[in-house]
């Protein structure tokens, strides 16, 4: 199990790394998250929902997604409560208190998972949620330390050092376990280092010697590394000198899914920018609302901020607007949530741009897709993970025809449309056919966002098996002595 001494540590991208090293040695290997917490996350091949960061270890393993690799999923919807998904389906809201009680119920969930996962893999790489050191969670806990004595796993841990205080995280980590997980703890990596080695040599001797622990490698920081996140939207993109289209983003409180956005950061000729509370909202080409976990809650942050009025001026002067998933429904007349899945019940005017209302209704929709934009025809593959049903005389105008149905919808002068896929971007094709609409002619090619995260695991595992100790690792695995694939 990789656990990390904070959240953002590098947990999920050093699991990614050896589940793509192992995967390349032929071992049969998948990832395994006990309890995550996030608002990105992907469909299964069993139809559940899981966090994305887990999804793309499942990717790196050469395996599809299944539910059983995180079995607890919580999905914030305000600061107090979260929407609970057990083994890839939705349980119920519950604020903090309420998920405390539940922890029972969820601890049989995980080992259910766990134990279906081991059956059918000879390998699993668990990783850890926040630290195992937050003193409030330690009782019953299921997503680091509790889980690692529960299966009896050893655990390494990770800290990061750009963020400074790398000594001081690990050692005050180690220092607040019990006496057992201590022992468990078989080691450290430091994560993204920059600069000469020789110049840490005499802090991990101390480290060593302080702890008992060896440091079992020091990863180096990796530039211009772009892969799925679990909820960050602070990772930087890819710079670009003279873009040719400018897309502005608001980054929601409880904006879902931003990975859509990764092929577009990746765009030679585009320049996306989030723009958070109280940040000026510059000129652009395009505006797109993202998706969104609460879809009124959120809407009403937007005029808050003043996004409603600039929305309007941005339209007047030429501009196009498109909406994904929430961000579509909000494009509507009215956002009807009458049970309160996803706030309090309600209902909530849309931005009017859009003939169309939506209803929150109980059953969430949970599938891969693939299909074409119309009319060009490009090819478009996604996902769609939403609990709204949208009907109205603008979704006659659509802007996908799927394998089984019509999707999202166009404006008669063309400025506005949205749909409910998420990755819709993620085909170089259908990503080149709609930047066109948004003004982007005769432009470079749009990047291959498949072969992109093939790319970056590669290069992920790379850099893990030329800096961390694989032997070590091999026989905390109990597998054969390690051979290098790099080259």
């Amino acid at each position: 199990m990789i656990q990390g001494t904070t959240s953002d540590a590098g947990k999920s991208t050093v699991v990614a790394a050896l589940c793509r090293s192992l995967a390349r040695r032929g071992i049969s290997v998948a990832p395994f998250k006990p309890q995550n917490m996030a608002l990105n996350s992907a469909v299964t091949q069993n139809g559940g929902e899981i966090g994305r960061s887990t999804a793309l270890q499942a990717l790196a393993c050469g395996v599809p997604a299944h539910s059983d690799m995180n079995p607890v999923l919580l999905k914030p919807q305000s600061d107090r409560g979260a929407q609970v998904i057990l083994r890839g389906q939705v349980f119920g809201n519950m604020d903090a208190v309420d998920y405390h009680a539940f922890k029972g119920e969820a601890r049989r969930s995980v080992l259910a998972a766990w134990e279906a996962l081991s059956a059918r893999f000879d390998v699993i790489i668990a990783e850890g949620a926040g630290s195992p050191a937050e003193i409030n969670l330690r009782e019953a806990d299921i997503a680091n330390m509790g889980f690692a004595e529960m299966v009896d796993c050893p655990v390494v841990l990770v800290g990061d050092i750009d963020r400074g205080g790398v000594f001081a995280q690990l050692v005050g980590t180690l220092e607040l376990l019990s006496s057992s997980e201590r022992a468990r703890t078989r080691g450290f990596v430091i994560n993204r280092f920059r600069g000469d080695t020789a110049l840490l040599a005499p802090g991990l001797d101390w480290l060593t010697e302080r702890t008992g622990k060896p440091v079992l490698g020091t990863l180096p920081y990796l530039q211009g590394l772009l892969l799925d996140a679990e909820d960050s939207v602070g990772l930087a993109g890819h710079s670009v000198a003279a873009p040719r289209l400018e897309i502005v983003v608001p980054a929601l409180p409880r904006i879902s899914n931003h990975n859509d956005f990764d092929p577009l950061r990746l765009h030679p000729d585009v320049r996306l920018t989030f723009v958070g509370p109280g940040e000026r909202i510059p000129p652009a080409d395009l505006i797109i609302l993202p998706g969104s976990k609460s879809t009124r809650s959120d809407l009403a942050w937007l005029r808050a901020h003043g996004w409603e009025d600039h929305i309007q001026h941005h339209l007047r002067y030429g501009g196009h607007l498109f909406g994904i998933c929430g961000g579509f429904q909000m494009l509507g007349q009215a956002i009807h949530d009458p049970e309160g899945l996803e706030s309090e019940p309600g209902s909530t005017p849309g931005l009017g741009l859009l003939a169309f209302k939506t209803c929150m209704v109980a059953g969430k929709q949970l599938r891969n897709v693939e299909g074409r934009l119309l009319p060009e025809g490009a090819e478009v593959s996604g996902y769609e993970i939403h609990n709204g049903v949208s009907e109205g005389p603008a979704l006659d105008k659509p802007l996908l025809e799927l394998a089984e149905h019509i999707d999202g919808a166009v404006s008669d002068d063309g400025q506005v449309m949205g749909s409910y896929l998420h990755g819709i971007f993620d085909r170089p094709e259908a990503c080149q056919a709609l930047l066109a609409r948004f003004g982007l002619t005769a432009s470079a090619s749009a990047v291959n966002y498949a072969e992109h995260r093939e790319r970056e695991l590669d290069r992920l595992a790379d850099m893990l098996e030329a800096h961390l100790d694989m032997s070590a690792i091999d026989e905390l695995l109990e597998l054969p002595p390690y051979a290098s694939s790099v080259g």
